[in-house]
């Protein structure tokens, strides 16, 4: 996996900077269809996170999930961790529609054996299922996505439709089924009904694959897809813009209710979809009202936040991850003093939680920064109507408030105060071989954040080959070589108190004393904050919206023998909604069941009875369509 990440990250390099897409073709296996690959600056772009955090991740899993220890599945693992990477790559690389399904549906297939591996469990074994429906009904929706392409320019090669190719109806019908068939991937609210029970299932290098790089793949299909489309109005900018919106604040909302650290990262990951999502729409915006400083910022802001995103969630997961190999445990509020006992993994940690919460002088700051000034320029816009576009910039403004307060809760929770059990007090630090990977992507959070200048270059070119050459500079609307200057002398400082604090420190003699004690002779583990308590007003805050389940035994009596107090935010699509809906259907559908039994004739009468149906609904269908949709 090293060998095949660093020969993927060099030809993804040669990709990057060419000039021009390279094609290469293969026989198909079908009459009069070739296999279609195709490098350009677009796929390129997205090989990068997945050949790194391929090989980061499988470095990782030889130690986090050893085939000493896992006998039963770590062959599994690693089979169709390498299967996954892989077909994202052909992903990426697809040059046609079919090809792209094929390798569509062996990413979706690889995925559910990973996030199903300890199949044993009933949590897991549900959030496989669940992910495998809501995998196949975004396959489903792409089958029509490329029907229609192919009666647009009348082959499945992925290309830029030419003016008057395609009548604006065909187009805008051709967007929403991405934005359904691809937001279910990317995990938008609301389509990421399959996200925080499979990333949580899931062995953590397994999850950070999920949500650095297999939610980016939809996204690269987002991407793809508006580059093809011309002629989009302006509301398709504003529809991805509000989803955007919507997902980054429902995003990190639903991670402030969550006691269990991967499910609290997982929300995290549909907090930055919608980032994403923001800076994708205002680019749209800009085409559809031909505002080249909307469309350089808003896909420069969108492109980077998806590797930023990648390496720093790829980092969290991983250190996470490190978390539950020492403790066996996921819950935040059975950790606790854990920075003491994993010093290095408390701080690498630390460095992602800083990336994420978009602050100096980490990448996370420079990407949400490239949106900002795009939002900002739409509401300095003198036409009307424009300036509501500037109202997406509060909303991010609120959504970096509201992570870090969730990133204060969580790493103080499990990295601070006192441990909370057993397997807390006795953890031990992470070993090498896991450390390194996340040392890694910390390293790469650390240089885009202080060198932002020596990435403009790369990110003019890929905003060239979405938009077109004639798109000003990078450089010409963003003040990079400022921010360079700035964020290494903050570095430096930082770097430098640091260094002071601990020469200080070392120099003063040791004494050993009680904490601040609130009042009590005897302060106990059990009166630390919770992650349940210090994020209860932001939760009571936003009930309107998390609904949180709350059980409380109140302590009755003089001396009162036990009280206890739980809370659980559910998810408001799977577990509000989907679920119950779907027991429901199940009633209904109880009567219905003599279908499934009876002999294997049967099972082809219901083959062939459909099949001839298909046959008969076929040509009305088609003609049907090219009237609707004014071809």
């Amino acid at each position: 996996m090293i060998l095949a990440g660093v020969m993927g990250l060099i030809g993804a390099t040669f990709g990057l900077i060419g000039t021009s897409s390279t094609k290469v073709s293969f026989p198909g296996p079908l009459p009069d269809w070739s296999f279609h690959l195709r490098m350009d600056p677009i796929s390129a772009f997205f090989l990068f996170p997945i050949f790194l955090l391929g090989a980061a991740g499988s470095v990782y899993g030889l130690r986090y999930w050893a085939q000493a220890e896992h006998a039963r599945n770590a062959q599994r693992v690693s089979f169709f961790y390498g299967l996954l990477v892989a077909a994202l790559a052909m992903v990426a690389l697809a040059g046609d529609g079919i090809a792209f399904l094929f390798a569509w549906e062996i990413m979706a297939f690889s995925a559910f054996f990973l996030v199903s591996t300890e199949d044993h469990k009933p949590d897991a074994r549900k959030a496989g299922w669940i992910y495998l429906i809501a995998a196949h009904v975004g396959t489903l929706i792409l089958f029509a996505l490329f029907a229609l392409l192919r009666l647009a320019c009348g082959s499945y090669e992925l290309r830029r439709l030419q003016g008057g190719e395609a009548s604006v109806g065909l187009q805008i019908t051709i967007f929403l089924l991405a934005l359904a068939g691809f937001g279910i991937k990317a995990g938008a609210m609301p389509l990421h009904f399959w996200l925080p029970g499979a990333h949580a299932a899931a062995p953590s290098h397994v999850s950070a694959m999920l949500s650095a790089v297999v939610l980016k793949i939809g996204i690269y299909g987002l991407v793809r897809t508006t580059m093809l489309l011309p002629d989009l109005p302006l509301v398709c900018g504003l529809l991805v813009l509000i989803v955007g919106v919507i997902s980054a604040i429902l995003g990190v909302v639903f991670a402030l209710g969550q006691h269990d650290l991967k499910r609290l990262l997982a929300y995290h990951s549909i907090e930055n979809i919608g980032i994403i999502l923001m800076g994708l729409g205002l680019a749209m915006a800009g085409v559809a009202v031909h505002q080249s400083a909307w469309i350089v910022l808003g896909i420069a802001g969108c492109l980077l936040h998806v590797w930023n995103h990648s390496l720093f969630k790829g980092l969290l997961f991983l250190a996470a991850g490190s978390v539950v190999h020492a403790t066996h445990s996921r819950e935040i509020d059975r950790l606790g003093g854990l920075a003491k006992l994993m010093p290095r993994t408390a701080g690498l940690f630390a460095v992602g939680a800083v990336a994420i919460c978009g602050l100096p002088p980490l990448n996370g700051f420079i990407s949400e920064l490239l949106i900002y000034l795009g939002l900002f320029r739409a509401g300095t816009n003198s036409q009307a109507g424009f300036s509501a576009i500037a109202l997406a910039a509060p909303a991010l403004a609120l959504v970096g408030a509201l992570a870090l307060a969730c990133f204060v809760k969580a790493y103080g929770a499990v990295f601070l105060g006192t441990a909370r059990s057993p397997e807390a007090e006795h953890a031990l630090e992470a070993p090498a071989s896991m450390l390194v990977p996340i040392a890694l992507l910390a390293v790469f959070c650390a240089l885009i954040g202080m060198l932002p200048i020596l990435i403009t270059p790369v990110l003019d070119h890929v905003v060239g080959a979405w938009a077109g050459a004639s798109q000003p500079r990078l450089a010409e609307l963003t003040p990079a070589t400022f921010l360079t200057v700035l964020n290494i002398c903050l570095t430096v400082t930082i770097i430098a108190a640091a260094a002071m604090l601990r020469r200080t420190s070392s120099l003063l003699p040791a004494r050993l004393s009680v904490t601040w004690d609130c009042g009590y002779a005897q302060p106990r583990r059990s009166m630390q904050y919770t992650s349940s308590s210090f994020a209860g007003i932001l939760v009571g805050l936003f009930s309107w919206v998390l609904r949180p389940r709350v059980g409380i035994l109140p302590p009755a009596g003089i001396f009162p023998s036990k009280s206890t107090f739980h809370s659980d935010v559910p998810d408001a699509v799977l577990d509000r909604m989907l679920e119950p809906w779907w027991g429901r259907v199940k009633l209904r559908l109880a009567s219905w069941r003599f279908i499934q039994q009876g002999p294997v004739q049967r099972y082809l009468l219901y083959i062939l009875l459909a099949l001839f149906g298909l046959l008969l609904s076929m040509v009305p269908l088609t003609d049907l369509l090219r009237r609707l949709l004014g071809r």
